[in-house]
């Protein structure tokens, strides 16, 4: 019977404690934060820092990982077979607009960027693959809700807290539902300073074989309103080119397949 790591589970305890507090850290620090001897997340630290996942600043001694992990994390997302296809949408959003096209899907109550192209503007919203955005404020999230049945909407929506993250954050569960039913009667999906103050994103969703998926552009609000027709005409140039508009071996309405649990738990995208 296979059991529990201890070793392995606080590595990854550590990396979660330095995604949520994006900040250098000292030893004292972490062992708080993660409720555990210093001498033993002293090791955990060295052995870490020795492998190049940690660096290490000279004179206040602070911790924070290397690029190293996100070089790996970058490789694996290159071994799914959905990020050629997602990839390219994004790069085809980019190439349209000017503005950051994103590929995402649901996992657990959350939206995991598969695919991403940064915009061309000088300001521009920025991300990576691999990053986690909270579902209530994510135009990527809704519009592939809206593929599903408003029952399974509102389950999603309930699987992490609803907190207030920007100016125009929505918590009120009925009109975030209510959001998701005018996504599924329009086809497409805008949120605007829900995620992060002055940034706005515009998303369609649709399937990969029987793989749901959304493809969005984000980026400052007063631009992507001023160009939203534009924007939302790509998005349906590229969701012809990539999407069915509903999965053949799924009936209407139903709730799609999650596969498994999902830097960055904000953001409009």
């Amino acid at each position: 019977m296979p059991t529990l790591v201890p070793a392995a589970a606080r590595t990854m305890s550590l990396l979660e404690v330095f995604a949520r507090e994006r900040r250098e850290l000292s030893n004292s620090d972490l062992a708080r934060l993660m409720d555990l001897p210093e001498s033993s997340c002293s090791d955990l630290l060295h052995t870490l820092h020795e492998l190049g996942y940690l660096m290490r600043t000279a004179r206040s001694r602070r911790f924070y990982p290397t690029a190293r992990l996100l070089t790996i994390a970058k490789e694996i997302s290159a071994g799914d077979p959905l990020y050629a296809v997602a990839s390219e949408a994004c790069e085809l959003l980019r190439d349209k607009t000017g503005e950051t096209g994103m590929c995402g899907r649901l996992e657990a109550g959350v939206v995991k960027v598969l695919a991403f192209a940064e915009g061309t503007h000088p300001l521009r919203y920025v991300g990576n693959v691999g990053n986690k955005i909270a579902l209530h404020v994510s135009a990527l999230g809704k519009a592939e809700l809206s593929l599903g049945t408003p029952e399974e909407a509102a389950r999603q929506l309930r699987l992490k807290p609803l907190k207030q993250i920007a100016a125009g954050t929505i918590t009120d569960l009925a009109v975030l539902e209510a959001q998701v039913e005018k996504a599924r009667q329009q086809g497409w999906m805008w949120v605007e300073n829900e995620g992060f103050d002055g940034l706005a994103a515009l998303a369609v969703a649709g399937y990969v074989g029987d793989e749901p998926l959304a493809l969005s552009i984000a980026g400052p609000t007063d631009r992507m309103r001023q160009h939203r027709d534009a924007c939302l005409q790509a998005l349906k140039e590229v969701q012809a080119l990539v999407f069915h508009p509903r999965s053949t071996s799924l009936p209407p309405r139903t709730a799609p397949t999650r596969r498994g649990a999902a830097s960055k738990e904000f953001g409009p995208a």
